[in-house]
């Protein structure tokens, strides 16, 4: 599982400027189809523009910064010097959508000054999926720097009307919202990552790449086609603080003439540093089921009484399940002492190395040692930052002390009142005032960092729920697994649910970013029958399909045992299925419409297939021209007559026969529905 790096080649070439040389440069991606050009001007100051195959994409653009504490850096730049790289090389995921990733770009770097000695690089790469930019400070900013407003804009020249994908920020539940789609100018303010489609059909996503000890970055709307990147706040109102020199994340503009190339770009990990982790061999990948859906249907409860998920006796019938059926690992949610009460404002009272008393974890542990399940411990915080910090090496020593691997962690709250979110445990500041922050802001994105770096010190990996976006960090702490930050399966318990579109949205836009704990696989999707409104609005084929569309490395089975016993000739999809892969590739699709994605499993040889579509009827013909050569044995699980997500959710068919990579079937996906694909290697 150790990384290599195959350098090809790598070009450099540094050109002294002074203040009367040229003001505007070109760096183009290796393939000449995007070019990006920089303007600076004394007067105006920086601007760039952005095109594609010809057609422009962004017109002049502003960059610059404004400080709380010092003169802005925008005005009376002077080019000192530019460096032009090239870079072509190949390297591998130790685990993830695709074992080797080329990194093939195009660099410049402008180190520019302005009028009080400062210096700042410019540093863009253009990559053929698109380009990255940051902004890194350096002599000048060896002391306090407070930025008040990252003057970056995104003027599109020629949007088309309703095919902008977004996802409205500051708000309650974080992330966890059904995504608009509309207009530019129906935009107000925008999470990241947010995708939109040209008049031309050319597709765009902005998103950040390398979020470390800064402020994430939201999109607000600032009328005429431009877009005003804005940072999130701190209580004070300024974005981001930095002592000593620093730099930013890179903005990133992913680009492509389909909806497939979006998916398929690796631009967000390629400008993340290499793993830093010593050792990566305790990082495994895998599927697994939990006590947990049961709690959100109302079976089972967190806190302690009759209806209490996380029992002994209970993970060890999950565990025998598990072990039976050949997943790999058990979820237990309300293990440990917090549960009782109102638990969402309990933040306090919760212990991370203390199991409630009808919990035994030596018991547990050495149970799933024995049958060879893998534990995942979860750790809800509820939003009280300052508890789980104080607890934080305990609570993860305790878990290495268990041979645990893997941990979900959680932060229940309202997403504005850093570290706490309510008035009565709010964090008072040195006047003894009660601060509020977004959980997005530059202390929350380190808190979140610092629970990756200290739980890789002990092996162990996380999942991360009501988290930080994803921006590519797990290619430098790659036991930074995968995560929520979506309006995910539990939804679905609970609430007005998810509609059939909401997941045809999700590949294009907030996986982008990377993977997702989405918690798909029920099979039991009117679980308080057909006339409540709870339920899951897919089929089950379709239930089936997500388990290969939405990546994650922990992949899980949600649904209940009994569910899946019930039913064990559909489950054998779920068996059969990879959990790390050699090759992944979206064979089409098209946002909010349909996705239809291939994956390789590592080492096996074996493919799997997974094809959704949104509330419409489709057939699709799906052609195999991309497998390699050889016989494979296809199981395919599409929905069976009569299916539809609203009336008949539950039929799917299941049929055998052998393919090659001339071969082509068609299939038809039900309203809301899908189909999935097992590929053995004959």
């Amino acid at each position: 599982m150790k990384s290599f790096l195959q350098t090809l080649f790598f070009v450099s070439l540094v050109v002294s400027c002074s203040s009367e040389t040229k003001d505007y440069f070109e760096v183009l991606s290796p393939d000449k189809s995007i070019v990006f050009s920089l303007s600076n001007s004394s007067l105006d100051g920086l601007s760039y523009q952005v095109s594609f195959l010809g057609e422009e994409i962004f017109s002049p653009s502003r960059l610059g910064f404004e400080f709380a504490n010092l003169p802005s850096f925008e005005h009376q730049l002077k080019v000192i010097s530019v460096e032009q790289n090239s870079n072509d090389s190949i390297w591998e995921q130790p685990w993830g959508e695709n074992r080797l990733i080329s990194d093939k770009h195009n660099e410049i770097a402008i180190l520019l000054r302005d009028e009080f000695a400062r210096e700042a690089l410019l540093r863009v790469r253009a990559f053929n999926d698109g380009i990255g930019f940051r902004f890194e400070f350096g002599k000048g900013f060896d002391a306090e720097t407070i930025i008040q407003d990252e003057l970056t804009t995104f003027n599109f020249s020629d949007p088309k009307e309703k095919s902008v994908w977004w996802l409205k920020a500051y708000q309650k539940d974080r992330y966890e919202y059904r995504y608009d789609q509309s207009s530019i100018d129906n935009i107000t303010v925008s999470h990241t990552p947010m995708t939109l489609i040209t008049n031309k059909g050319t597709h765009v996503s902005l998103h950040e790449a390398a979020l470390i000890d800064y402020s994430s970055y939201v999109i607000r709307n600032g009328g005429s086609n431009n877009l005003k990147l804005e940072l999130v706040p701190a209580f004070d109102g300024t974005k981001s603080t930095h002592f000593g020199q620093f730099k930013t994340p890179w903005r990133t503009i992913q680009i492509s003439k389909n909806a497939a190339g979006l998916v398929d770009s690796s631009m967000i990990l390629n400008l993340n540093e290499p793993n830093k982790l010593d050792s990566i061999d305790w990082i495994t990948t895998g599927k697994y089921m939990g006590i947990w859906w049961g709690m959100h249907i109302g079976e089972n409860t967190w806190s302690t009484g009759p209806q209490l998920g996380a029992t002994t006796s209970e993970a060890l019938r999950y565990i025998d399940f598990i072990a039976e059926h050949g997943l790999d690992g058990l979820l237990i949610e309300g293990w440990n002492i917090g549960w009782d009460g109102n638990w969402m404002q309990n933040g306090p009272l919760f212990k991370f190395d203390e199991p409630q008393p009808y919990f035994d974890m030596d018991a547990v542990a050495d149970y799933a040692k024995e049958k060879g399940v893998a534990l995942i411990m979860h750790n809800e915080t509820s939003g009280d930052v300052p508890n789980y910090e104080s607890q934080m090496g305990r609570a993860y020593d305790y878990l290495k002390e268990y041979g645990v691997h893997h941990l979900k962690t959680g932060y229940v709250g309202f997403a504005n009142g850093y570290p706490f979110f309510n008035k009565e445990r709010a964090r008072p500041n040195e006047e003894g005032d009660l601060i509020y922050e977004w959980n997005h802001g530059q202390r929350m994105v380190n808190h979140y960092l610092k629970s990756v770096i200290e739980a890789a010190k002990r092996e162990i990996a996380i999942n991360a729920h009501e988290p930080i976006k994803p921006t590519g960090l797990r290619r430098t702490y790659p036991n930074m697994m995968t995560r929520e930050g979506v309006r995910g399966q539990e939804y679905n318990a609970w609430s007005d649910g998810n509609d059939p579109q909401h997941t045809t949205i999700l590949p294009f836009t907030r996986m982008l970013g990377g993977p997702m704990d989405f918690t798909p696989g029920v099979f039991d999707v009117w679980f308080k029958g057909e006339e409540d409104s709870s339920r899951i609005r897919t089929t089950v084929a379709k239930q089936l399909a997500l388990m290969v569309v939405l990546y994650s490395p922990l992949q899980m089975a949600a649904d209940l045992p009994r569910n899946y016993a019930k039913r064990l000739d559909v489950f054998q999809f779920i068996k059969d299925l990879g959990s790390d892969w050699e090759k992944s590739i979206t064979l089409d699709g098209e946002i909010a419409e349909y996705v239809v994605i291939a994956r390789e499993e590592k080492h096996s040889g074996n493919w799997f297939i997974g094809g959704i579509t949104d509330e419409n009827q489709r057939s699709y013909e799906l052609d195999f021209s991309f497998l390699p050569a050889g016989n494979f044995k296809a199981t395919i699980y599409s929905d069976g007559e009569g299916a539809d997500w609203k009336n008949n959710p539950f039929p799917v068919s299941i049929s055998n026969q052998l393919v090659n990579s001339k071969s082509k079937i068609s299939l038809d996906m039900a309203s809301g529905g899908g189909f999935a694909i097992s590929l053995i290697k004959e």
